[in-house]
């Protein structure tokens, strides 16, 4: 045998060993979420039968709740986005707009719309933040208070919602978000039920392309007619309803995303708030709290609801895509970089000793491995071996398993919330479900991997997602996406 068939035999046969556990680690902890996802949508949707969200809306002892918005350039969505949540069905609720220096008229549609004048206010900086310029109120609504402050970024705009908040839990929501109308409720459910200090509490987030949107509201939804959105919306069915539910039942939540969440304000502020120095400061907030209480020695709790409480616009093209993938892998390799301790920690429990080691080895490398693989597949052909014929298989079960969970959760989906009631969408996702990891998911993997090589060579710099709008929203804007 030549030489160079001698190197690529042995490259492979060190690679098949690598890719045998990246597929039996992998879909072996996916096929424990997806049980523990089944588990959990059945005992929530009995919790439901008999617990409804009326005592909690009536109740006086319901912990209030300050809605905190971070704005940068959204003049086209944020009158719309702010009258959808002061419509939000909570009972005492406050809501804190943040604009970040925008450009835009962002700030003159909000004091025009809702008849804001400036007014004098007490801040105090419990985490640094950059200056704040000025308050505005509508005495009439004194629910809405408006913050103009220096450009500092999506998290530094956060923190000066902390900041001003009043109340013992604040929610965090995108500017271009679509909330359903009880979503607030269901949120604060499992906060109200846990006998635990739960911390924080996300849902189920849905793609908002194709559906139509009146008054703040989603009236019908729909698939969108682009089928890079609608893989896109396989893609979050299946992380919802099969990662993020099996997290939850397994107490390993690292991540809730910030487009949709509620947050207990002490103890975001003892943790230090949201990171300035990471492209996803939401997963690394969590992660960071997760670590603060077992230093600390306080007992918490993540809690994640499946149900879908919020609609947020996905990329339509594939150079919006490509950005927001980039900056989603970037911001993971930057959180477990920087909690690396927690790895393999028995003190961690379940976070340090499985959900820690998941996200590092198959969400962060296992872009690599898989790419890395892709890369190989001309070369096992080439040398043609017994050992590198066992490549290909590992390939192709690989995808065959995806296949199978992204076909389960369109499913899953239809069997419990249904909120694509038509027929022909249904078979239009089970195609796209079975499409997907054939093109789809390697463009996707390409852009995950150039996330990678970024956060390799330190470039760690945010990259903006433009979108095209609802049927509601005509005009582009630049969103300030979780």
């Amino acid at each position: 045998m030549p030489e160079w068939k001698v190197f690529f035999s042995d490259t492979l046969t060190v690679f098949n060993v690598l890719l045998a556990f990246y597929f039996v680690a992998g879909n072996g902890v996916y096929t424990l979420l997806m049980m523990m996802s089944l588990v959990s949508v059945w005992l929530h949707n009995r919790r439901l039968a008999y617990e409804g969200l009326d005592l909690l809306s009536e109740s006086t002892v319901t912990p209030p709740v300050t809605i905190v918005m971070p704005a940068w350039n959204e003049q086209d969505a944020i009158v719309d986005t702010v009258r959808s949540v002061l419509k939000t069905q909570y009972p005492r609720l406050e809501v804190i707009v943040v604009d970040d220096g925008s450009t835009d008229s962002t700030l003159d549609r909000l004091i025009a719309a809702f008849d804001l004048v400036r007014v004098d206010f007490i801040y105090r900086p419990l985490l640094p933040t950059k200056p704040v310029r000025a308050f505005y109120r509508n005495h009439q609504a004194s629910r809405l208070l408006v913050v103009s402050k220096e450009r500092g970024g999506k998290p530094d705009a956060l923190n000066v919602g902390i900041n001003l908040c009043r109340t013992p839990y604040f929610c965090t929501l995108d500017a271009d978000c679509v909330l359903e109308r009880d979503a607030l409720l269901r949120l604060m459910r499992p906060i109200v039920r846990s006998r635990v200090n739960t911390v924080a509490s996300g849902g189920i987030v849905r793609i908002l392309n194709g559906c139509t949107v009146e008054d703040g509201q989603v009236v019908t939804v729909g698939l969108p007619p682009n089928a890079i959105e609608r893989f896109q919306v396989v893609e979050y069915l299946r992380t919802f309803l099969f990662g993020r539910t099996g997290w939850d039942l397994l107490e390993g939540t690292l991540i809730v995303s910030g487009a949709f969440a509620v947050f207990h304000r002490e103890t975001v502020i003892e943790a230090g708030g949201f990171g300035l120095d990471t492209v996803s400061e939401d997963m690394e907030l969590i992660v960071r709290i997760h670590r603060w209480a077992v230093e600390h020695q306080r007992e918490i709790r993540m809690s994640f609801t499946p149900d879908p409480v919020c609609w947020s616009e996905s990329p339509a093209s594939l150079r919006m895509l490509a950005r927001q993938r980039r900056r989603w892998q970037l911001g993971l390799c930057q959180t477990l970089w920087q909690n690396a301790r927690m790895l393999f920690n028995r003190k961690y429990g379940v976070i340090g000793m499985l959900s820690y080691p998941f996200h590092l080895y198959v969400e962060a490398l296992g872009a690599v491995v898989e790419f890395v693989g892709y890369a190989l597949l001309p070369v096992a052909f080439m040398v043609n071996t017994s050992l590198s014929r066992l490549y290909i298989p590992f390939l192709v079960l690989g995808l065959a398993y995806a296949t199978f969970l992204s076909v389960g959760s369109v499913v899953l989906e239809e069997l419990t919330h249904r909120r694509y009631p038509s027929f022909r969408d249904l078979k239009t996702l089970l195609l796209y479900a079975l499409l997907e990891n054939f093109g789809y998911r390697q463009v996707v993997l390409w852009f995950r991997f150039q996330g990678v090589l970024r956060f390799l060579a330190g470039f760690h710099k945010w990259e903006k997602v433009v979108h095209v709008g609802t049927s509601s929203t005509a005009q582009p804007t630049t969103a300030m996406k979780a």
